[in-house]
């Protein structure tokens, strides 16, 4: 597999599945009185808009984009519902996301680290900017816990 393809296909995966969980999260959320909601709410931003930007450069390596599966949201998303259920903190739900996050750092850390030398400079930009983002909203979360 093309690197450039392999790099942008997973931050195209990485970043709907972190849309659609923060989206699940807000929901869950919603009717509670959680001061953690602007964070999730920032942190979906930031998801929609690697997704949005990797879907578009991805276009220029394959018509073919493979998103995330279906049954791998619905885990998540049942995963998450009794969760929040059973502790609806904002302790806890930064705990949520931090773990997801941490997955996604571990994850385009490798990619960058294995596509260095051959990746194109474009693409490596922007999984080290997306790294970056991944970091940064551990960090800003890290007042929650």
């Amino acid at each position: 597999m093309d690197e450039n393809l392999e790099l942008l296909e997973y931050i195209v995966k990485n970043a709907e599945m972190g849309k659609y969980s923060c989206e699940k999260l807000i929901n869950d959320i919603n009717s509670k009185e959680n001061k953690i909601k602007k964070v999730v709410e920032g942190i979906l931003k930031g998801y929609e808009n690697y997704y949005k930007d990797s879907k578009k450069l991805i276009n220029k390596y394959t018509d073919d984009i493979k998103e995330s599966g279906m049954m791998a949201k619905m885990q998540s998303s049942i995963m998450m519902k009794m969760d929040v259920m059973k502790d609806n903190s904002d302790a806890n739900i930064a705990h949520i996301l931090t773990q997801g996050l941490t997955m996604g750092i571990v994850d385009i850390t490798s990619k960058i680290d294995r596509y260095e030398k051959d990746a194109d400079k474009k693409v490596l930009k922007m999984a080290k900017e997306y790294l970056k983002f991944q970091q940064e909203s551990v960090d800003f979360l890290k007042k929650y816990l």
